[in-house]
């Protein structure tokens, strides 16, 4: 979802700049300075801006802090909710929401078609963001919440993998993580009316759109020739089909593209919307995708992913923008990051040639 905001975002004129830290910004005659750091290359450079809107996430009090170098009235609470996949536990493709003992709920969720996605907990979270990472003592909590429910307990074995994401959630002083506020609140930072920041405190991916329009209104009274909004039904790429019109785009798919299988088409239908029949391009054979990496992923997909969606290392592709990585082996894992080492080294020589 993040990626195909980027994607969108580039399709309407924005700049998007990967691995990019914003480690300066500067406020003066109106206009913001900002120093940008490529976190691959170290290389800085600099850019202005009429205004600032920081969103963060779980980083938004360093971004105050030591990137602008200011202070905020408002604070954050980082709350980690975990969850863990595990082998297939129903045949079905309905979801679960069991209520347990201690009053806090558990789903159970289909997830990539031969496992199940089970989550969540709430913990407060006082570590760096990104090292966020699920705790035997969250797993064994899922495992022994969903056991209640099923007629097979959920064993240890039957985990396959665990993730973790942390939550920035305005601090409203609540005496638990289960308890703390997911309202958003944003705060407007100006300079005698130009040149604003805006900080996006709290907030869900379940109600981006809402939140992204709220912050669009509170700079509208700095830019006059703000555009009406647009994009609560705005489609996101790939996604402009009717909402009952997979199995159609499906068929379609394996109609034009004899080479798919249900399965396989299935899944670049759900990865790429209408956007899996541009990626195919005039293919007639398999052969015509070049390497296959395993489990369905082949060179042209790869291409793709690096040339839209920003990928540069396997883990970019197999967790990302895809769960493959629940597929492929390691072997397969390194032989796709050495892979797109070569192909990124050979665009970048491409591109320096080109420019000389």
């Amino acid at each position: 979802l993040v990626v195909l905001n980027a994607r969108d975002a580039a399709d309407h004129g924005a700049e998007i700049r990967v691995r990019t830290r914003c480690v300066a910004a500067a406020r003066q005659d109106g206009v913001w300075t900002l120093t940008l750091e490529d976190s691959t290359t170290g290389e800085r450079s600099q850019a202005q801006a009429r205004g600032l809107v920081n969103a963060a996430g779980p980083w938004i009090d360093e971004v105050v802090r030591n990137g602008l170098q200011r202070t905020s009235p408002a604070r954050i609470r980082l709350v980690r909710g975990s969850h863990i996949v595990t082998r297939k536990l129903f045949d079905h493709d309905r979801a679960y929401i069991f209520q347990n003992a201690d009053k806090r709920i558990i789903f159970a969720i289909p997830f990539e078609t031969d496992f199940t996605l089970v989550g969540t907990t709430d913990a407060d979270h006082t570590a760096p963001p990104g090292d966020a990472a699920c705790t035997q003592d969250e797993a064994d909590y899922l495992r022994t919440a969903l056991s209640e429910y099923f007629r097979i307990p959920i064993a240890a074995d039957d985990v396959v993998w665990s993730y973790s994401g942390v939550r920035p959630l305005y601090d409203d002083g609540a005496s638990s993580a289960t308890a703390a506020t997911r309202d958003y609140v944003l705060e407007v930072d100006d300079d005698g009316g130009r040149a604003p920041l805006v900080n996006v405190f709290g907030g869900k991916i379940t109600t981006y759109r809402r939140l992204s329009e709220a912050v669009l209104g509170k700079l509208a009274p700095y830019y006059p020739d703000m555009g009406d909004r647009w994009t609560a039904e705005a489609p996101l790429p790939g996604g402009d089909f009717p909402v009952d019109g997979v199995e159609a785009l499906i068929s379609g798919l394996r109609r034009d593209f004899a080479f798919l299988d249900e399965r396989w088409a299935r899944r670049l239908v759900r990865a790429y919307g209408t956007a899996a029949r541009t990626m195919l391009g005039r293919a007639a054979r398999v052969e015509d995708l070049g390497r296959d990496f395993g489990s369905t992923l082949t060179e042209t997909e790869v291409r793709w992913l690096m040339d839209r969606e920003w990928a540069r290392t396997a883990d970019d592709v197999l967790w990302r923008r895809s769960k493959l990585g629940l597929r492929l082996t390691p072997a397969e894992t390194a032989a796709l990051d050495d892979w797109m080492n070569q192909a990124a080294d050979t665009a970048t020589v491409y591109a320096e040639e080109e420019h000389a």
